[in-house]
């Protein structure tokens, strides 16, 4: 029923002579949620739609619908919207053709994924029972089909299964939340590592802190890293950004901007989010970012590719059944050569960024960020001695990555998105309030 529902589409698109891309996504979701220390709710969803993108009359059309039992007027939407559409610009890939097999993993049932919730809350509970619990598995499926009047069909299969665990712990006027997650493709998260993970932040949070204001070395955790960096380096490398000429990066393709301890790629190979082809039907590969501080390359979907006159770097990635732009499967860092507790006792006097609010603030073009500190630690003589708070840290991303002590030995996986170690600065600005 599924491949009909695409092969519908192409053949009205053939018979109205135009060109079309059809990209069919269905998925399934399991969510179970413990709140407040309490099963709290069990349910399945499902969803699948289909975006459209046609050329006719040399211009570019696009509709959307998650209603399948009218592809006729899915077409003729995409068509219209073309006859006041931009000239296009690109042609859809062609000529491609590959099926990724289905897994063979079959997630855990309902039931057992209820008992790990439970017995994690009350292993929580062992250390601390006056902390709240909240915890959250999600177990995903989906297929993607692309197809296209010039001979391309793809389709991919992934199978994950996410545990986030968090905690909220109230004393008086004081609050605290800190929280893990993991997410794995084709087997189980690893339930123990998260555990230890949230009841260390506890530990090292028991204490009270403060820090005046100033510049200190500052120890970004993985999480942290992806949360700033991670993202802003997605900004500044995409090819949008480069033609828009809202990257910092736009002019300087071959020139060393960061210590040489840094390379950063994208590899499609790894992770929940690995993908032969991007959601255009061009193949992905891996690629530096920045080489030992060198800046490599950008990356392209077709559409932003053809404006700057270069070829897709496979890309184009959609949310949903939307229009396709240029994302990155995972954002990668090489890793130091210091273990985590080596760049700790390293410090002097400074703080830990483990969590952060939201995405920060950041004048991309210059460069420079911000983060509030959701939850951080001050270090004294190389030892953690207490978690800070009313905390922010602001930087200059040439700045910082050009004053590093070093990145740590073992990265880590943040959720999907990004591959990377704890990275030391040697100097930031921190604001505390007092």
């Amino acid at each position: 029923m599924k491949d009909r529902i695409v092969e519908q589409v192409i053949d009205r698109a053939n018979k109205q002579g135009i060109e079309a891309e059809v990209y069919y996504v269905a998925s399934q979701d399991t969510p179970i949620e413990f709140a407040n220390n309490r099963l709290k709710s069990l349910e399945t969803k499902a969803s699948e739609g289909i975006a459209l993108r046609v050329i006719a009359d040399n211009k570019l059309g696009f509709a959307s619908s998650t209603d399948l039992t009218r592809l006729e007027d899915l077409v003729d939407a995409a068509i219209a919207t073309a006859s006041i559409g931009d000239p296009v610009e690109f042609d859809f890939t062609q000529d491609v053709n590959s099926v990724e097999p289905n897994s063979e993993y079959q997630p855990p049932s309902t039931e057992k994924l209820v008992n790990v919730g439970e017995d994690l809350i009350s292993k929580v509970h062992q250390y601390n029972s006056d902390i709240l619990v909240d915890v959250s598995f999600h177990s995903r499926s989906s297929q993607v089909k692309l197809a296209t009047t010039t001979n391309v069909y793809t389709e991919q299969n992934n199978q994950s299964l996410s545990a986030i665990l968090s905690g909220n712990l109230v004393r008086g006027e004081d609050f605290l939340q800190a929280y893990t997650y993991e997410v794995t493709r084709d087997r189980q998260p690893d339930y123990e590592a998260i555990l230890n993970k949230l009841i260390q932040k506890y530990q090292r949070a028991e204490g009270g802190a403060t820090i005046s204001s100033g510049t200190y070395p500052v120890l970004f955790t993985p999480s942290a890293v992806s949360s700033t960096m991670g993202r802003m380096f997605g900004t500044i490398f995409s090819g949008q950004s480069v033609v828009q000429k809202a990257s910092p990066l736009t002019e300087k393709l071959g020139e060393k901007i960061f210590d040489p301890k840094i390379t950063v790629f994208e590899d499609p190979s790894l992770g929940v989010s690995a993908c032969q082809f991007d959601d255009e039907g061009v193949p992905t590969s891996k690629k530096n970012l920045i080489d030992q501080g060198v800046v490599k390359q950008f990356y392209w979907d077709r559409r932003w590719a053809a404006r700057q006159g270069v070829q897709s770097s496979g890309n184009g990635f959609r949310g949903g059944i939307s229009r396709p732009s240029p994302s990155l499967a995972n954002v990668c860092i090489t890793p130091g050569t210091t273990k985590v507790d080596d760049l700790i006792a390293g410090i002097e006097e400074g703080i830990i960024v483990d969590q952060v609010l939201g995405a920060g603030q950041s004048n991309i073009l210059a460069g420079e960020f911000s983060v509030n500190v959701d939850l951080g630690y001050k270090v004294e003589q190389g030892k953690i001695v207490g978690r800070v708070k009313d905390t922010m840290v602001a930087g200059n991303i040439f700045e910082a990555f050009n004053n590093l002590v070093d990145l740590s030995d073992q990265p880590e996986w943040v959720g999907s998105s990004a591959y990377v170690p704890h990275i030391l600065f040697a100097q930031l600005g921190v604001a505390a309030r007092q």
